[in-house]
């Protein structure tokens, strides 16, 4: 009982409620509807509101949504919507399991997928919608004349082992090391 108590409380650590805010609000941006009033987690649960922001980043991508039925429907829809997302180019370490979702064990890790897929979002040129979490870097190519090359090649590096003629003399502040074989 102590063991399970211990994870629980690990597991709800790491659900931070402004992400979870923050990621709502991102949804509901893109759907352009509001949540039901209900607790973040209850309003995924289901998985249908995952399904159709799917369906909107990428139409079809989610063929069928589930809005009625049992367990096995939610776990379905959570299904669904990890197989689109991770096709859409999510990487596989950001993704969630249906058991995170459906029975609400481990919702920090469902809204960090939803950040990965945000993030996955500023990769397709076609989505303009709102930004979620920090921007990724874009790259920032140079280009060197041959000049500049050439002339960075006379310089001596601090990884050579010069460094504007300190040494590490003098370090050795003791016995050097003995080594004691047998007696």
């Amino acid at each position: 009982m102590a063991l399970e108590r211990q994870v629980r409380a690990k597991i709800l650590g790491k659900r931070d409620p402004e992400q979870e805010r923050e990621a709502q609000e991102w949804m509901e941006s893109v759907l352009g509807q509001k949540f039901p009033a209900v607790p973040y987690e209850d309003a995924l649960c289901d998985g249908v509101v995952l399904c159709e922001l799917m369906n909107k980043l990428k139409p079809g991508a989610i063929a069928k949504i589930n809005r009625g039925g049992g367990q096995f429907k939610m776990m379905e829809n959570a299904n669904n919507f990890v197989k689109a997302i991770e096709a859409y180019g999510v990487p596989k370490i950001d993704l969630f399991q249906s058991i995170d979702l459906c029975e609400k064990k481990d919702i920090g890790q469902v809204t960090s997928c939803l950040f990965a897929l945000a993030r996955t979002t500023y990769r397709h040129p076609e989505f303009a919608g709102p930004w979620l979490g920090p921007r990724p870097s874009e790259e920032n190519k140079r280009e060197f004349s041959d000049e500049v090359i050439q002339a960075g090649k006379t310089v001596i590096g601090l990884q050579a082992g010069s460094n504007q003629g300190a040494s590490q003399a003098g370090q050795n502040m003791g016995a050097g090391r003995k080594i004691i074989l047998g007696k």
